[in-house]
């Protein structure tokens, strides 16, 4: 934690931050292009959504049900779409799907595109895929922008997420990525008390970073 907020807050990366976010910003994967508003988390400068659009890419998603839980800029989502998956994208920043539509009405590709804060709006039960790209920095988020980093002071969103699956049924393949940065024993110990395990896929370091791609039981 120590580590990230360190980062987050050092003058010269919130600069460079506020300058290079001042307006939409284009971003492309495998020949699919979005443009991606300030206000929405963004892909350019994380690893974690290029290390999920990696994952999935050699996946046989031909109409498998996916699910993107908190979609952001929704280029998993329409990559997934492109693969011939039957797929939904939801998130609680009302630009983020906005964006998500005008996107993949460019491209060509299906969405279903739902305003939920996690499964709260959801009315499907059953996903063959679901993708989590969470926030997982312990802080109070202070607008729409911030729940994409933040999880809360005392880990909401993880309480939240692990309850809501615990109490659906039929879905299969959970893949959630994680940082070395973020308290991984905080995490799983909430994810334990609603009786899931964490079985680890894929880890992959980017500029001396290690993340994790899991596999949720």
């Amino acid at each position: 934690m120590r580590k990230f907020i360190k980062k987050i807050t050092h003058p010269f990366l919130k600069y460079a931050l506020k300058v290079y976010y001042h307006k939409p910003r284009k971003y492309c994967y495998d020949s699919i292009c979005v443009q991606v508003h300030p206000k929405v988390f963004p892909p350019h400068l994380t690893f974690s959504t290029k290390i999920l659009l990696d994952f999935i890419q050699p996946l046989d998603l031909k109409d498998k049900t996916f699910l993107e839980l908190g979609c952001g800029s929704g280029i998993i989502a329409l990559i997934a779409a492109k693969k011939g998956a039957l797929v939904t994208a939801t998130d609680i920043n009302q630009t983020a799907l906005n964006y998500l539509d005008k996107n993949a009405k460019k491209n060509n590709l299906t969405v279903e595109i739902t305003y939920s804060d996690l499964f709260d709006s959801i009315t499907k039960h059953s996903f063959d895929y679901i993708i989590i790209n969470p926030p997982y920095y312990p802080k109070k988020p202070k607008n729409i922008k911030e729940n994409a980093w933040f999880c809360g002071e005392n880990f909401e969103y993880f309480e939240k997420l692990f309850h809501q699956l615990r109490n659906r049924n039929n879905l299969q393949n959970i893949f959630m990525i994680l940082s070395e940065d973020c308290d991984l024993k905080k995490i799983k110990s909430i994810a334990s008390k609603n009786n899931f395990t964490f079985h680890l896929v894929e880890s992959k370091t980017v500029f001396k970073e290690k993340n994790y791609i899991y596999l949720i039981n």
